[in-house]
């Protein structure tokens, strides 16, 4: 449900009296709600409760049609700008070969850049499950060779006679220094024009 659907408007409003604010954000004061509705009215505006856990309640003269649209403007907007997030998985043995490990690796770092998180697992067959330092080994060479476009989210649990590990994209640190670097180059250009006759 979106808070467009939420407001109480015009007669829905069963408080006594009301704290009314103007189409323009000014505060018009506390009335009845008999005086906040013929006002609405006379300027042309819907009466919407905005706080109705204030005492007295919030309301604001406003165009309630208009509101409901531009609300869910702003919903598809966000919803556009939206990127779901996968879990993609690896898979990986105790007893990799080293070419298997560096096939895996670059399709996870593939994953991590796309911005998925990847699931990097490891089913014990027969007696490895004895040996599970084996298998975090593993691990803990696969997470260092993705280290740089991803973080470990959960290190490597054991689960049954699986082992489990999470890694996430480190996007958030790679656009903070690319704005570092951005700002750094804008101050160097800003310093050559300074000093040009």
């Amino acid at each position: 449900m979106t808070i467009a659907t939420e407001l109480m408007i015009n007669e829905e409003i069963r408080d006594r009296e009301v704290r009314v604010i103007d189409e323009n954000g000014d505060q018009l004061g506390v009335m009845s709600i008999q005086q906040a509705l013929a006002l609405a009215e006379e300027r042309g505006f819907d009466l919407a409760k905005i706080q109705p856990t204030a005492r007295p309640p919030v309301c604001k003269l406003l165009d309630y049609d208009k509101y409901r649209y531009e609300q869910a403007k702003r919903e598809r907007e966000n919803r556009k700008n939206q990127r779901v997030v996968e879990v993609k998985e690896v898979q990986l043995s105790a007893t990799i070969e080293e070419n298997d490990v560096n096939t895996k690796a670059k399709m996870a770092i593939r994953f991590l850049e796309g911005g998925d998180k990847v699931k990097v697992s490891i089913r014990f067959r027969g007696r490895q499950i004895t040996h599970s330092e084996i298998g975090r080994k593993v691990m803990d060479d696969f997470a260092e060779r993705c280290k740089d476009v991803s973080m470990v989210e959960r290190r490597p649990v054991l689960d049954g006679r699986n082992m489990i590990m999470i890694l996430a994209p480190k996007a958030a640190k790679a656009s903070f220094a690319e704005r570092k670097a951005k700002k750094e180059a804008q101050a160097a250009n800003d310093v050559s024009n300074d000093t040009r006759p």
